[in-house]
């Protein structure tokens, strides 16, 4: 059962200073603007180089002794609903990870939540779930719907994920320090899917500014990786 009087604690790595983060990053103005309604602690890596993976477990360690609902967020994201947080808490009363968008299937090498092989062919509608906004405002300049959302995963999209602090202290589960910045969501679902934690969507009005780069080396390099790991 959740608590309701847990805290509920953003995790975000931005390249901006603190300052800047609230000034000029879409999360950062968010998370000001809808603070009255939406209250909630920061963990903010701010002026960083690292990798997400090494930074969020290390929020994750901090937590052992401050529970808190942790949200791994990116720092691009324009919130859409002021009662965010409360969407979050419902969510997590019925699943133990949350997303925006996800995968109720799972096939060998998956190169993203959304395709079903490496010509980044679509999954069919079936098996996809959420929406997500996308441009760098809000309104969004368009939105994506892949699916009804509340919809159990096998794979969630990275940008946003809640999760319990005290559910990934209990099972073990952390992010997997080799996958820096691509696949580090997949791979974090992979381990969750053994550790029998229900992952599943929530409905959260966002836009997205970054749409993921599927052709850089450094991609390529994580989904070698990550194919190894797996065996397949």
């Amino acid at each position: 059962m959740l608590d309701e009087n847990l805290p509920l604690r953003v995790i975000c790595a931005t390249r901006l200073g603190e300052d800047q983060f609230f000034l000029k990053s879409p999360t950062g103005i968010s998370l000001k603007s809808f603070a009255v309604v939406s209250a909630v602690e920061l963990r903010l890596f701010a002026n960083n180089l690292s990798g997400l993976s090494a930074l969020y477990n290390q929020a994750i360690e901090e937590s052992r002794d401050s529970p808190a609902i942790l949200v791994f967020m990116h720092d691009d994201i324009w919130l859409g609903d002021y009662f965010w947080a409360n969407r979050v808490r419902e969510g997590l009363k019925v699943w133990d990870v949350i997303g925006l968008a996800g995968n109720k299937h799972r096939v060998t090498r998956q190169p993203s939540w959304a395709f079903k092989n490496d010509c980044f062919e679509w999954d069919i509608e079936e098996n996809l779930t959420g929406a997500v906004g996308h441009g760098n405002s809000y309104p969004p300049k368009e939105i994506t719907y892949f699916g009804p959302a509340d919809q159990q995963c096998k794979l969630l999209d990275g940008f946003l994920m809640g999760v319990k602090s005290e559910s990934l202290i209990g099972s073990g589960l952390k992010f997997d320090e080799n996958f820096h910045f691509h696949f580090y969501d997949i791979d974090f679902c992979r381990q969750a899917e053994q550790l029998n934690l229900k992952m599943g969507t929530i409905s959260l009005a966002v836009a997205h500014e970054s749409k993921g780069n599927f052709s850089s080396r450094e991609w390529k390099s994580a989904y070698q990786d990550y194919l190894n790991k797996w065996g397949e």
